[in-house]
């Protein structure tokens, strides 16, 4: 079952840290998001693959926007 990595408010994408294909475990670094002058990890909210990366660095997202899924 696919697992969707989100992120909690309004922001930027600084840097992307996986790729499709990629494995990764719980609370692993998927990306870090700008928002209000603050950097925040984002992490996978599960252990899995990466099936898919949906954004890239610089790229501005809106408030519960999908940047990743894992299965």
């Amino acid at each position: 079952m696919a697992t969707l990595v989100t992120v909690p408010m309004v922001g930027k994408i600084v840097s992307v840290s996986v790729k499709a294909g990629d494995r990764v475990e719980e609370n692993d670094q998927v990306a870090v998001l700008e928002a209000m002058k603050m950097e925040m990890p984002l992490v996978a909210p599960v252990g899995g693959v990466v099936k898919e990366v949906l954004v890239s660095a610089g790229q501005e997202v809106e408030a519960e926007a999908t940047i990743a899924i894992i299965e």
